[in-house]
């Protein structure tokens, strides 16, 4: 009971963050009204909430076995990652702004937008191919969390239960330690993507202003990935990965489909629209015919490779109605063109449609 008690300090340290987001969010909106969307930032706050709610309840049912990787993932969110984040700004005070102090003038976020706009401008007579590089940028950083649980929950269940034969000494089984590390290195990583954006977003306070904080290399990635309003928003891979977390409860495979429909079917769209998308729909829409088909049939096909590693105990034929469903989901979520962000609707809406249509058909 008491380890199991323990878990609530997880989702203290969440919730915890959800009301600093929010707080960060009015801010941003009353400062830059016009940038800022704060549709997003309240459904962030939102996400951050009930992934704090939820995470006790991923290690449900509680086991004897189970306690030590309760305690060991608390450990790695609660104490170590935040260990971690502060070894690293404090290291970057006493070793690079204490020591250069004019990197404060330097690293400023007026100039930061100055340096993003100059480079936009650049780039204006091939702006097409420009947006393009930004968009793989953007959607590689995307992509990236959804290969660390796939490679994570492999590992587990194929190599450290299946060859290793691990579950006999802890005791736990492939799925359920695969759990654990994909619980733990989610939530770490939510963390420090979080915190990130606390130092980040902390211009819109002048005189508690840590944007200097961020390494040069750091800013290079954001010049590269981001476009211009997502600089006044919350950061999307911790948007995205904060949408994962009330579909975990699914079985792996349609869990692995909404991620990778978010990720790989996302990007498709947003690619394929920008490369060799003609006809606009709506006309005042970026969003092409192109970009539809082409998110909805990839959505299709990396739905089916999932369910069909992941989920082997359902027929072709399930596993093609259910791909079709993702895709279908996808679809529809991208056609609504609602003025919210895609990294929280597409996990959300294709893996609750998805799950649910495998609990009650099949």
């Amino acid at each position: 009971m008491a380890w199991n008690f323990i878990l609530i300090s997880v989702s203290i340290v969440f919730i915890a963050n959800a009301f600093g987001q929010l707080y960060y969010a009015l801010q941003l909106r009353k400062k830059f009204s016009e940038e800022h969307n704060f549709n997003n930032s309240v459904g962030t706050f939102i996400l951050w909430f009930v992934a704090g709610v939820l995470y006790p309840y991923y290690f449900w049912p509680y086991t004897e076995p189970q306690t030590f990787f309760e305690g060991l993932s608390v450990f790695f969110i609660c104490i170590f990652t935040p260990v971690l984040i502060s070894v690293i700004l404090l290291y970057q005070y006493l070793f690079v702004i204490k020591k250069t102090p004019k990197i404060k003038e330097q690293r400023t976020i007026n100039l930061f937008l100055s340096r993003f706009d100059n480079k936009n401008e650049r780039h204006k007579p091939k702006s097409v191919f420009h947006t393009l590089k930004i968009d793989i940028y953007r959607k590689g950083l995307h992509l990236f969390p959804a290969i660390v649980i796939i490679f994570l929950w492999i590992f587990a269940v194929y190599v450290w239960d299946d060859l290793w034969e691990a579950d006999q000494f802890w005791g736990i089984s492939g799925e359920q330690f695969g759990r654990f590390l994909i619980i733990t290195a989610g939530y770490s990583g939510i963390l420090i993507f979080g915190a990130l954006d606390y130092v980040r977003l902390s211009y819109i306070f002048p005189k508690k202003n840590l944007f200097h904080f961020l390494p040069n290399n750091v800013l290079d990635l954001l010049t590269k990935s981001m476009k211009r309003q997502e600089i006044f928003e919350f950061t999307k891979p911790a948007t995205l990965v904060l949408a994962f977390t009330p579909i975990f409860f699914f079985p792996f495979g349609i869990f692995a489909s909404a991620a990778l429909i978010a990720t790989i079917g996302d990007g498709a769209a947003s690619i394929m629209g920008l490369k060799f998308g003609k006809i606009r729909y709506p006309k005042t829409s970026n969003k092409t015919i192109i970009g539809y088909v082409s998110g909805a049939i990839v959505s299709f096909l990396v739905s089916f490779i999932s369910l069909y590693i992941f989920q082997p105990i359902i027929s072709i034929t399930e596993i093609l109605i259910l791909s079709a469903v993702g895709g279908i989901a996808f679809l529809l979520v991208d056609l609504s063109n609602l003025n919210i962000d895609d990294n929280i609707l597409n996990p959300i809406v294709c893996g609750l449609v998805m799950g649910f249509g495998y609990y009650l058909f099949f």
